[in-house]
């Protein structure tokens, strides 16, 4: 089988992470080489971005267009030095985050102009498209109490207040009706119902032979 991309979306808290290491260890077991990745980050200079973008502590230190260069800046170093050369090696990619968390994000809820930002994203990625785009559906307040029964404290994105979330979620939505590649899963189920559906779509699409 040849490599595959799958990227992972959704609101904060809506579990998307435990679903993606859940789906990684499936596809293991069943002699499959996966790697697991994350946005912004991935890379050594990735995750340096990352660390600066998420400080809880710089919540106002960023005007929107630098927000956005610097996400996609870790992204194309993402590409390039990660995930285009594991998918050419025959490799499962699975990423926590990638272009659609930018269209939400900085697009739909920064209010930022979307065809710069669609512009930005096929800049940064070149032809490295997700086949499919797993997301768990909850409602904002489901995730605001799900971040609020964990120990660590919120980065600079999840110390947005539940207007900035609730934009955030209706961008997801409308993606998910325009996009063959998103599969939305309600993300309130037991994780092991979910894991089962994703699993199931997943060898639905690419292990049809």
């Amino acid at each position: 089988m040849s490599g595959i991309f799958i990227t992972f979306e959704g609101i904060e808290g809506c579990g998307k992470s435990t679903q993606l290491d859940m789906l990684a260890n499936w596809l293991r077991a069943n002699g499959k080489d996966v790697i697991v990745t994350r946005e912004p980050g991935g890379t050594d200079l990735g995750e340096k971005i990352r660390n600066l973008l998420l400080d809880g502590s710089k919540s106002d230190i960023f005007s929107v267009r630098a927000e956005i260069l610097l996400f996609e800046a870790s992204r194309a170093q993402h590409v390039d030095e990660k995930i285009l050369p594991a998918i050419k090696s025959g490799k499962i990619v699975l990423c926590d985050r990638f272009c659609d968390s930018t269209i939400v994000y900085q697009g739909v809820a920064r209010t930022m102009d979307l065809h710069i930002v669609k512009f930005l994203n096929e800049f940064a990625v070149s032809e490295c498209i997700p086949a499919m785009t797993i997301f768990p559906n909850i409602s904002v307040a489901e995730g605001f109490r799900r971040i609020a029964l964990e120990d660590s404290s919120r980065d600079r994105i999840e110390q947005e207040d539940e207007s900035f979330f609730e934009k955030i979620r209706s961008g997801y939505l409308k993606l998910a009706k325009e996009n063959t590649r998103f599969f939305m899963v309600d993300g309130s189920d037991n994780v092991e119902i979910i894991h089962e559906k994703i699993r199931n779509e997943f060898a639905k699409r690419f292990f049809k032979n």
